[in-house]
């Protein structure tokens, strides 16, 4: 469901008038073989903390936070899916690396 933005319109003489939205359409998902996703350690802004991040995912929202919810199941931690990345607490680079694999999704390894 997309949400409508928010525009200030102060007066309009049109007792009619309903302003056009620009609405962001999400993205169709698409098929498991043509994702092309990016799996990385990244420490930046978190205390030093590290996580694994799995970049590039194009698709709806609900099937982001489904692969999330797998992956963070499968590896037995935390982390949260959002803006089109997931990211998983600690370093699991090459565990989330093989469950992607196997899932038929193209996956490659980012940084060392």
């Amino acid at each position: 469901m997309a949400k409508k933005k928010k525009i200030n319109i102060v007066y309009s003489t049109n007792q009619n008038f309903d302003y056009d939205y620009d609405d962001e359409q999400e993205e169709d998902t698409l098929p498991k073989s043509e994702q092309k996703l990016y799996v990385s350690i990244d420490r930046k802004q978190r205390k030093g903390k590290a996580v694994t991040l799995v970049e590039g995912f194009i698709g709806t929202d609900d099937d982001l936070k489904d692969l999330g919810k797998i992956l963070k199941t499968k590896c037995g931690v935390g982390g949260s899916a959002k803006n089109g990345e997931i990211i998983i607490q600690g370093e699991h680079k090459d565990k989330v690396f093989d469950l992607l694999k196997n899932e038929g999704y193209g996956v490659k390894k980012k940084g060392g």
